[in-house]
């Protein structure tokens, strides 16, 4: 069953150019994956990303908002795998793939 979130990010520069950066692109695919199954996880649990694949198509400005969404389509045990995307007013930003699994927050968070 798909699931979908909708986050947005408006300022994130890239090096010395007045645009949207890769790394905010990454982050906010990230986040709306994490967000897109939240609400269905087991208490205490949560979700970690251990692998994004993407391509960052255009540039947008530091102003322009973007938006990303993440399509749940595929479960295997505690592996997630998403079809992300982001858009600005003028179309397609980015477009990837996003593995995360689901942990215990605390036994997670012991190994550090």
């Amino acid at each position: 069953m798909p699931s979908y979130f909708l986050g947005t990010f408006t300022e994130y520069p890239s090096g010395d150019m007045e645009v949207f950066a890769t790394p905010a692109l990454v982050a906010l695919m990230e986040n709306a994956a994490m967000n897109a199954v939240k609400p269905v996880l087991p208490e205490g649990s949560t979700t970690v990303g251990a692998m994004i694949q993407t391509s960052h198509l255009k540039p947008s400005g530091l102003n322009e908002e973007v938006t990303a969404t993440a399509e749940l389509t595929e479960i295997e045990g505690r592996k997630l795998t998403f079809k992300v995307s982001a858009s600005d007013s003028k179309g397609l930003v980015g477009e990837g793939t996003h593995i995360r699994y689901i942990v215990d927050r605390e036994r997670f968070l012991s190994k550090l």
